[in-house]
């Protein structure tokens, strides 16, 4: 999302932090490479000239110049002047909707992902919020909207208004007021019409459809590529209707997420979700604190932790801990491993959210790595019967010909892949013993909230230093028994792009 502002900031950081004391030159020199950054970013002019007065204002203080780590001092100013520059009011992600039933009506352009965006609102109050929603489609010019989102809410198993052909979308709205009251429901979602461009015609349409439901929600849905168009979008919709949040759309795309720094700042609106693919559960809060931690490439740990607590289940996952702080650790214990990196966004959609991982991310992206390797990997460990699959000690020369053959891969890719295992089952049975009650037990145990440390103390802990400290303590190993930050050893070579 922040890819190239994340790179043109990290370069500039570089320079800084490696310095040992800063000038007030070298600090404005930064600044003016941070501006420039963000104007390239898509930031919107005002927004960014504040940011950096903002930031230059502390940054030129006597406490950074005196500071044990300056460089490292202006990364921290800049990181707490980015989450002031995203947050809006109240929780992240929080809606009203105490009052059952209470609407949410759903605004934007067309082609912005409005339709979409309501399902996938509509799912997650469902399953995190245990809320029973109905939606109702007010497109009436859109060829088979009403159909889409019909089809979308089976798909996700929440109701939406029978489509009744003629109705305007004024008694649409009416009618799903009725039938949210009478059916029980705690909130119902309206997902209004859009068009190319704002025209007099729609605002008229939205702001009737406005007066009757008398939302306690009203959210914009715009596509993030746009760039700044999505925030003149936001400014009209907002002095016309008055909208109460943003959801930014295609914010997984190439767009440089400019939108996103700008939105808040020019239009004094937050942003509530981002949307982030195609799927049903692709929507995001969004959270200033973790956003600006990408952003400047700290990596974003409490999502990663949210993320395999969503994918894992606990109870399987508990019986492969105790296996592996026994050291046992099979092949079947690898595939899982290997199937949950895929659910988890795979190796880069992980890395990117690793602190000082990101830049690794870009090498292993360079290197040809890419998710197809896991799904091959996972092909060669289902050719092993059972028997090889819990003992892969037992792999001759005849056994691994087999394999390799069955799962279309050459042995030298096989013998990769177990040599990885070893070096995994290896570090597994090092970090089972590690401290008190073992560091993977403490991981496992923070992951599933059974006593061991929650997301946010797991994101506190991981300083570099500590994992430096925990590295050494495995015998200097990086767990995928590669050196340095380079590749890790089971994988480099591995697929190479031709």
């Amino acid at each position: 999302m922040f890819e190239n502002l994340s790179e043109r900031l990290g370069g500039v950081f570089d320079r800084l932090t490696k310095q040992g004391s800063l000038s007030d030159e070298d600090v404005k020199t930064a600044l003016r490479e941070v501006r420039v950054a963000l104007l390239e970013a898509d930031v919107s002019l005002p927004v960014a000239r504040d940011f950096v007065k903002a930031v230059q204002d502390k940054a030129t203080g006597q406490a950074v110049t005196k500071s044990i780590t300056p460089g490292q001092q202006v990364v921290k100013i800049v990181h707490d002047a980015l989450i002031d520059t995203l947050t809006g009011e109240g929780e992240p992600g929080a809606l009203k909707i105490d009052n059952a039933p209470a609407p949410i009506l759903m605004v934007g352009l067309q082609g912005g992902g409005k339709t979409t965006t309501t399902a996938k609102l509509a799912k997650r109050l469902k399953d995190r919020e245990g809320k029973r929603v109905l939606m109702a489609s007010l497109d009436v010019n859109r060829p088979a909207a009403m159909e889409q989102l019909a089809i979308l809410g089976k798909q996700i198993g929440v109701d939406t208004l029978p489509i009744v052909k003629g109705e305007d979308p004024v008694a649409i709205a009416k009618r799903a007021k009725t039938q949210a009251s009478m059916g029980g429901y705690d909130v119902y979602m309206l997902d209004t019409a859009g068009r190319l461009s704002i025209d007099e015609e729609l605002m008229q349409q939205v702001e009737a459809v406005r007066n009757v439901a008398n939302p306690r929600e009203t959210l914009l849905v715009v596509d993030g590529l746009t760039g700044q168009d999505a925030v003149h979008t936001a400014q009209n919709f907002d002095d016309r209707i008055g909208i109460t949040g943003v959801v930014l759309t295609r914010m997984d795309g190439d767009g440089r997420g400019g939108a996103a720094l700008s939105m808040r700042a020019v239009t004094g609106k937050p942003v509530k979700f981002v949307g982030l693919g195609e799927k049903m559960d692709a929507l995001e809060t969004f959270e200033p604190e973790r956003i600006a931690g990408r952003i400047l490439g700290m990596g974003d740990i409490v999502a990663l932790v949210e993320k395999a607590q969503e994918t894992i289940e606990a109870e399987q996952a508990e019986k492969m801990m105790k296996r592996m702080a026994k050291g046992q650790f099979n092949m079947n214990d690898l595939r899982m491993q290997l199937e949950q990196m895929i659910k988890m966004g795979g190796m880069q959609g992980m890395m990117g959210m690793m602190p000082g991982m990101g830049k690794m991310a870009k090498q292993v992206e360079e290197a040809g790595f890419d998710d197809k390797i896991l799904k091959q990997q996972i092909a060669m460990i289902q050719s092993m019967t059972k028997k090889e699959r819990a003992a892969p000690q037992i792999l001759q020369a005849s056994r691994k010909k087999r394999i390799a053959r069955g799962s279309g891969m050459e042995v030298s890719e096989l013998n990769k892949l177990l040599k990885m295992h070893r070096q995994m089952s290896d570090m597994m049975k090092k970090m089972g013993k590690m401290g008190k009650g073992g560091m993977l037990k403490q991981a496992m145990k923070g992951m599933f909230g059974k006593g061991g440390p929650s997301p946010e103390d797991m994101a506190a802990g991981m300083d570099p230093k500590a994992l430096e400290a925990a590295a050494k303590q495995m015998g200097g190993q990086n767990p995928f028994g590669g050196g340095g930050m380079g590749l890790p050893s089971g994988l480099s070579g591995f697929g190479k792009k031709k």
